[in-house]
């Protein structure tokens, strides 16, 4: 089997319109296109369904389902809000100081920028209570060969140990000047 990339990723949503709506205006997201059955093409469940696609460049789609028959939407409760996100990659930090401009205009609460050794972030909530975060790639060739290379030694480490292998903690030791 040969995968070609992501069709698209699925998320709920509470209000299709308003979703769309703050993708456009705050990630200028365009809005592709929308289905609306009033059956689950899938499982033939009788459960009526908007499905909004957006555009997040480079042939990558986001899309959402609002599902007015369901219980009310919520979060995992088992798993730390931070785990569950969509990162999007910015150019520049030049890219991210403007949208944390952008964002902080918008009125939203706006986390970072964060250090990840290899690249930086910044976090918001969508108005689903989504966790998106807009990273900018800061690594060197040489470093990600390194992560490459130490990926299949640290799976085998944590799958023993449930412990942070060390084999790549020079990613939080080292200086950063940005």
């Amino acid at each position: 089997m040969e995968l070609k990339r992501i069709h698209h990723v699925a998320y709920r949503c509470k209000d299709a319109k308003e979703t769309v709506e703050f993708y456009q205006r705050v990630l200028n997201m365009d809005f592709v296109l929308a289905i609306a059955e009033d059956e689950v093409p899938s499982t033939k469940a009788p459960d009526p369904y908007m499905h909004v696609f957006l555009d997040a460049g480079m042939g990558n789609v986001l899309a959402f389902f609002e599902l007015p028959n369901s219980d009310v939407m919520g979060r995992d409760l088992h798993t730390p809000e931070w785990v569950q996100h969509i990162a999007f990659e910015l150019n520049d930090m030049n890219a991210m100081q403007e949208a944390l401009e952008k964002l902080k205009s918008e009125g939203l609460d706006v986390l970072g920028p964060v250090n990840h050794g290899i690249f930086q972030s910044i976090y918001f909530f969508d108005p689903n209570g989504h966790r998106l975060e807009l990273a900018v790639n800061t690594q060197t060739a040489a470093e990600m060969q390194q992560l490459h290379e130490v990926a299949p030694l640290m799976l085998e480490e944590w799958s023993r140990t449930k412990r942070a292998p060390k084999h790549a903690a020079w990613l939080h030791e080292k200086e950063y000047n940005e």
